[in-house]
């Protein structure tokens, strides 16, 4: 369709064709991401239960805990359905402004999802280099503006790309060569001058993940000064574990990220390769967070086990 001279004026249906390429084998590349998707609907449906439940992990770092399932939860909602649905049913067709909600809500969760981890690093950072004001400075309060500034900052930012591309008319092509609505693949659908979309699309990425990885990484080398500058080794072996699980998710995550976004706007992969690797990026994270949470917090680990093992109501 991409080879004819037809263009089409304010289209109202997009076609999105999933992995190209692998056509032939969607139906069977679906399972594995049905697998990967129920893992972790179940995980970050079981923190958002245990971590309210339980007075002991009512402190900063589960709250944002908590943040990110819920985030996580909202990334599988906004993909899974309609990916599945194409790889089984062959649900191609999709209305374009479904196709800008759903471009919307996935880049503004992942947008929340990198204020989530960063507020997550500035609560270690309190924790291990001012413990004894940690209590004070991390307030409800404080940790509930943290939240309300994550999310308005992906609100705002990510939200301006929708109606960038809601004010183009022309466009050369209605198929989205992905299997979830990304903004530079529908971005490069259109037949119009598109510098400011990928421009503000360029912006948007760095004053996100490119701001938050930053302060990450600097939060990190001074954690690590710190707990470097301990006399005891237990002490330091015992802070740098409480930081082992969130350095697990902060590498997964930007990594994954960062690969994806450079490989559709500089690099040359295959175009399989990259949407297999984005929708990795995407719903791998959600499932491996609890697993590494639930496996490196001493807290989070009882607390299933106390619900999993003992007996209900049984208290240590």
């Amino acid at each position: 369709m991409g080879s004819t001279n037809m263009s089409y004026l304010n289209p109202q249906t997009v076609i999105l064709i999933g992995i190209p390429g692998l056509e032939h084998v969607q139906f069977w590349i679906g399972f594995p991401f049905l697998g990967v998707c129920l893992l972790a609907l179940l995980g970050n449906i079981f923190l958002l239960i245990i971590i309210p439940s339980d007075h002991r992990l009512h402190q900063p770092m589960y709250i944002f805990l908590a943040v990110l399932a819920a985030t996580d939860l909202g990334l599988c909602v906004a993909i899974a359905p309609k990916m599945l649905a194409i790889f089984w049913f062959g649900s191609y067709s999709m209305a374009f402004n479904a196709c800008l909600t759903q471009l919307f809500f996935i880049h503004a969760l992942q947008g929340m999802e990198s204020g989530i981890l960063l507020a997550m690093a500035f609560d270690r950072y309190i924790a291990i280099c001012n413990p004894l004001r940690h209590t004070s400075i991390l307030t409800p309060l404080f940790l509930f503006r943290m939240v309300l500034m994550v999310a308005i900052r992906a609100t705002v930012l990510v939200g301006i790309l929708p109606i960038l591309l809601k004010r183009l008319q022309l466009f050369h092509s209605v198929v989205i060569v992905h299997s979830y609505c990304e903004h530079m693949a529908v971005v490069k659908l259109a037949a119009e001058d598109v510098h400011l979309n990928r421009s503000y699309g360029l912006f948007v990425a760095f004053a996100i993940l490119g701001f938050d990885m930053i302060f990450v990484f600097v939060s990190y080398i001074l954690i690590f000064q710190a707990v470097f500058r301990l006399p005891q080794k237990e002490a330091r072996l015992k802070a740098f574990n409480t930081c082992t699980a969130h350095i697990a998710v902060f590498l997964e995550f930007y990594i994954l990220a960062f690969f994806s976004f450079f490989s559709h706007r500089f690099g040359h992969v295959s175009p399989y390769v990259h949407i297999l690797l984005s929708t990795i990026y995407l719903l791998v994270p959600p499932a491996l967070n609890p697993i590494i949470y639930g496996v490196k917090t001493k807290e989070i680990h009882m607390r299933v086990a106390q619900i999993c093992i003992l007996k209900p109501g049984t208290e240590q």
